[in-house]
Parts: C-alpha cells; structure tokens; sequence
C-alpha cells in the first residue's frame, strides 16, 4: 500500500557541515573551502556498488529501514545535552574600577600581598562625589519639601469641588422646586382667586342692576329724584367695569402670566443644571490638575532620589574590598605593559578609567569545566542549570556543577576553521574542591535539560515533520500499511524525544519513516531485520535516557569505501583497510572536486541543510540519493572515481569478524 506524503524536515536540527557526531567538532582541514561535505564525494562514488548491494539483499532501502518498529515506552528518562571539554581552574577574580568616569587612586595594597575576605585593596578619589552628594540631598530635601505642598494643594482641590458640587446641587433642587411649587401651589392658588374676584363682582353688578332698576322705576314715579337715580347708575356702572376688570385678569392669568412664570422658572431649573454641570467638570479638572502636580513632584523626587543613591553607590565603590581570599596581582603586571601600551605600573596616584581592570585574585581551588555547545542545543541550556562531569583521567568518579556562562556569540576560532559551524563557548562551575583534578584535564559535561520521571518517549528517528508538523508513522497489527498520526512532542536529548500527546504506550511506530513522497511500507518481524538493525531496536529499548555514543557508526556500512564507513565497532576499525589497494587516481579526485564545487555553488541553503541533516541522521542511503537527485536536478555530471582492487575487509559486521551480514568480502569481485 503506497502513502502520499508531503515533502519533510528532521526532528533535529542540522548542526552545520563539517561537524562530527553530536559534539559538533570541527574535521575540516587546511583549507577554509565552503564545500559540500566528504561525504558527499564518498557518497556518490558509491552509489552503483550501493545499488548492487542492495538488490543482492533482495530488497529497497527503504523497504529494509521502514520495517523496523519501536514500541512506544513510558518510564523515567533524563534529557540532557552532552558535550566533551576540558577542565581548567578558576585561575583568578577580577577586580575592576566601577567608579564612573575617571578617578585617582590614593590607597592601593602592595602587590604579592596575602590579603583575606574583606581586606581593602583599593580606594579611589571621592571628594568630588563627597561635594556631589551634598548637592543631591539638598536637592532632595527641597523636592520633598515640594512634593507634600502638592500633597496638600491636592486635598484642598479635592474639599473645594466637594463644596462647588454640593452648592451647585442645592441650587439646582431649589430651582425644580420653586417650579413644582408654582405649578403646583401658588399657581393654583391666583387662579382659584381670580375666579372669586369675578364671582364677587358679578354678584355686586347683579345688585347694583338691580337697584338701579328699581331706582328707575321709584323715579318715574317721583319717588326719589334724579340724583339718586344716577347714583344708582354710576354704582350699576362701577360695578360692571369691576366685573370686566376681575374677567380680564383672570384672561391675563391664564394666558400670559402664568406661561411667562412657568417658562423663567424652566429655565432657572435649566440654568441650575447646567451650573452644576460646570461645577462637576471644574472640581474634577482642578483634582486632576493638582494630581498631576502631585506626580510630577514626587517623580521629581524620586529622580533626586536616584541621583542620591547613585552617588552613594558610586562612594561606596570607591573602596574596594577582597572578595576572597587570595594573593594580590596587579593586572599591569598580568597584562605585560597595559592597554594601549601603558608602561606605568599600577600605583598610588595613578588615574584610572571606568571598568578598567585593576587586581586579580588567583583561585587555585576552585575549578570550572569549559564546553563548547552547538547552536542546535543552545536553545535547551540555560544558566544554573545543573550539569554531572565524568573526567576521563578519573575513571568512575563524577562531580557536579552548574552551567555559569554562556557566551553571547559563536567561538571565533570554531568559525574561522569553518564557518559553517556554531559553537558557543559555555562554562561549568564545578561544585566543592577537588584536589585531583588538574587543569587540561579531559572531561564529558551532561546538562540536565529536563528529568521526567514517568514520560512518554519514541526515539527521535521515529519523528519527522511533514508540512511543518511532527508526524509518527504508527504500525497496528494486522495493517500493511502504517498510520501517519500528528503528535505533539516536548524536549529530546538526541536520542529519545518525549512525546507529550498522539502516541499511547505500547503502540509500534516505524523507526526510519517513509523518506519519499510515495512509498510502499512493509514491517519485518524482529527474525528478518538486519543485525545493524536489530542492534539498533535493542540499544534504543535497553537504553532510553541514554546518549548512544556506542551508535555513532552504526550506520549502512558501504563495500570498499574510503574512511572504512562501515558497521559499528570492530567492523569500523577494520573497514578503514578496505581500500588499501587501490586508490582514485588523483585526475579523477580533481574532476569530483570541481564537479562537487559546481554543485555546491548551484544548491540552494535548504537543500544544502536538508543534506546536513541527512548526515546528522547518519542516513547515508538518504544522503546517497539525495545527492544524486541535486546532480540530476542541476545537471551536474559526477565523474566516476575509476577502479578499485577488491576491497578485502572494506566493511565488516560489528559482530562477526568472519563476514557476518557483509563486509566487502561478501563479493569482492563485484564490489570491485
């Protein structure tokens, strides 16, 4: 059954050309050449006596390297990054002048002194800062002297809106009052008068009619006189023009004075609110105003604060005290003339600058380890992380430590060798006193990155990327064909790579996946799987946490290759023989070495990357084909290395001396 994948990337990162295993050593030779590894030129000689071999085996490679299984662990397992170094002693403490600016030195210990923790060493010219700090706290106190003015001013802004507010409020319940009232009470109140008025002077006219009526009548009959009767008239008249008038005030009531006090007192209420509204805004922009004076004087003081301790500070560093205890040396003496070829011994008098370093105290107990770590594993090492130290001079014994330093840049002199490779100079404190150890000694530093005590864990062939993601290629019984199953994965020490979600323990998954875009997958049983590995799958089970340093050549050793790139163990050894006979002639080396540029020069930087991961895997059959599908793909034609003599012992399994599983004495004549 065929599996469409996309194309890939390793679980690890590449670690750059001309790097060997994982430490990432430098094997590149005189000649700082940006070439594509040996291995590539090695590689592609081989490829058609690969090919023999492999159809000799009756099988594909990757037939052969997708059917081996690992089943899916859960248990304790250590990750950590090892790296090899040399121990070397904590030769001495620096003691630097941190006084800014320059200073003088008016006190300074005798060099060669024995001096003990918490001697003076060195103490420089402080007046000018003595006068300084004068001047600081002066400003200081006057700053504080400010700050609580704005303290103040800021509670009394907050009383005066408090008080603007609440008046601004009374006025503005007065005014709604003084309209409910009139609506409500003396509005009424004049027209229920107003009405009476009318009913009071209808009733006087009524009567005054009356009379006069009747006054009219006595008239007539010359019962009173005329003079009476137009007073009657003249009261009948009056009384009218009071009725009138009582009408038309209540007409002026209704229709005029009472719309003219209904609208004033609107808007006073109007008027009111929009005075408390100003009142609002005005107490709240003068509160605002004085916190923001108050801010400002307190980081006004705070800064003269700063400038105070600063001078403080700056005093206190004017003496310089023993850290240690230790033998005094000048670093004039140490530096053999100075920095910028100053002669002039350290002395009393003498003007000094800003971390210029001045003693330096040997410490002849205390003792570090100095790693290199590649780039691919910077991104686990942190500081204080702590690190066990094997010494190869010292068989048996460990000691501790903790990572102390990492450089900020690449070793200068890793790139200058080859500047493909990046390494970062770490150092390692090691933890008590250790009497036997001497400086240049040999060791193995393992940085503990992570220990799990009951995780999940696959080796890190098991994983690759596709589109990106981390993919497990999970074999079920029964099936054909694996499973391609996304699985989110956590830390790795080069070997196992913990599996955080996608995989159950006791699940198989394939440990060499599918490397084409379509491929037909087939698992072996553990009876049909080659000794390398067999040898592999046993390693990997027996030995999780573990760095598989014992694996480093356990790759598909080659008949009759150069550098004997064979088997693991003795198979390594002897397979270094197996050109002994014969060699490329040295026209042939030239016409691959030009061909090899040309390719170089062609490949882009992912495809060059993609080849140094192939070789970091150790997939030399990956790197074969890879290397023929770029001199295909560019047009590159590799010239052929010429014949070889029979290799002999060219590659021999690691376990059988006698031939095992193929050495190039398998078939030397064809191998040849």
């Amino acid at each position: 059954m065929s599996i469409a994948t996309t194309p890939r990337e390793s679980l690890i990162e590449p670690r750059g050309h001309g790097s060997n295993g994982h430490n990432g050593r430098h094997t590149g030779g005189r000649r700082r050449r940006s070439l594509l590894p040996v291995a590539l030129l090695l590689a592609l000689v081989a490829v058609a006596s690969v090919g023999v071999y492999l159809l000799l085996r009756g099988g594909s490679a990757s037939g052969v390297a997708s059917g081996m299984t690992f089943e899916v662990a859960q248990g304790p397992i250590v990750v950590s990054v090892t790296e090899s170094g040399t121990i070397k002693a904590a030769q001495q403490e620096i003691l630097r002048a941190e006084v800014e600016g320059r200073t003088t030195i008016i006190h300074l210990v005798p060099e060669g002194s024995l001096v003990k923790k918490g001697d003076l060493l060195v103490e420089l010219d402080s007046s000018g800062m003595e006068d300084e700090k004068l001047e600081d706290t002066i400003s200081v106190q006057n700053a504080e002297a400010a700050w609580i003015r704005a303290r103040e001013d800021l509670e009394v802004a907050k009383n005066q809106a408090l008080a603007d507010v609440a008046q601004a409020k009374l006025d503005y319940r007065f005014a709604q009052e003084d309209l409910r009232k009139y609506q409500e009470g003396e509005y009424p109140n004049l027209h229920t008068e107003a009405k009476s008025k009318i009913e009071i002077a209808r009733e006087e006219f009524e009567r005054a009619k009356s009379q006069y009526e009747g006054s009219l009548r006595l008239f007539e009959e010359k019962f009173i006189s005329e003079t009476e009767k137009e007073a009657d008239r003249l009261a009948m008249e009056k009384a009218r023009l009071n009725l009138q008038l009582a009408e038309q005030a209540l007409d002026l009531l209704e229709q005029w004075e009472y719309k003219r006090q209904i609208d004033q007192l609107t808007s006073d209420v109007e008027q009111k609110r929009m005075a408390l509204e100003r009142a609002e805004r005005k107490a709240s922009a003068d509160v605002v105003q004085a916190e923001a004076e108050l801010k400002a004087r307190e980081s006004e003081l705070q800064r003269h604060r700063d400038r105070l301790e600063r001078v403080i500070g700056q005093l206190a560093k004017a003496k310089i005290y023993a850290p240690r205890d230790g033998l005094v040396v000048y670093a004039t003496s140490v530096e053999g003339g100075g920095f910028r070829g100053n002669q002039e011994p350290l002395d009393e008098g003498q003007e000094v600058r800003e971390r210029q370093e001045l003693i330096y105290l040997p410490t002849a107990t205390e003792m570090i380890a100095e790693i290199k770590v590649h780039e691919s594993s910077l991104e686990k090492v942190r500081l204080g992380m702590p690190v066990r130290i094997t010494v190869d001079a010292l068989p048996g014994k460990s000691y501790w430590g903790e990572v102390t330093k990492i450089a900020p840049l690449p070793d200068a002199q890793s790139m200058w060798m080859n500047p493909d490779l990046k390494v970062y100079n770490t150092q390692i404190r090691i933890a008590g006193n250790g009497p036997e150890l001497r400086t240049g000694m040999s060791c193995r530093a393992e940085i503990i990155v992570e220990n799990y005590d009951n995780a999940i864990y696959v080796p890190v062939q098991s994983i690759v990327r596709v589109s990106g993601v981390p993919t497990a290629f999970v074999v079920k019984p029964g099936d054909t064909s694996p499973e391609q199953r996304e699985v989110e994965i956590g830390q790795d020490n080069n070997r196992m790579v913990v599996i955080r979600s996608g995989l159950e323990p006791g699940e198989k998954v394939l440990l060499a996946p599918p490397l084409g875009d379509t491929g037909t997958v087939e698992t072996l049983r553990p009876e049909e799987l080659p000794e390398e590995q067999k040898q592999m799958a046993e390693d990997a089970q027996d030995n999780p946490g573990g760095r598989p340093a014992d694996m480093s050549g356990a790759g598909m050793g080659q008949p009759g290759m150069e550098q004997g790139m064979g088997g693991a163990g003795e198979g390594m050894q002897r397979g270094a023989g197996g050109n002994n006979g014969g060699a490329p002639d040295p026209a042939a080396m030239e016409r691959m070495r030009r061909a090899q540029e040309e390719l170089q020069s062609k490949m882009t930087d992912e495809e060059k990357a993609r080849f140094t991961e192939l070789q970091q895997a150790g997939d030399m059959r990956g790197m074969m084909e890879y290397g023929q599908e770029m001199a295909r793909k560019y047009g590159v034609e590799m010239p052929t290395m010429g014949q070889r003599r029979a290799g002999g012992q060219g590659r021999e399994g690691g376990r059988d001396r006698s031939g095992g599983r193929g050495g190039a004495g398998e078939r030397p004549q064809r191998d040849g």
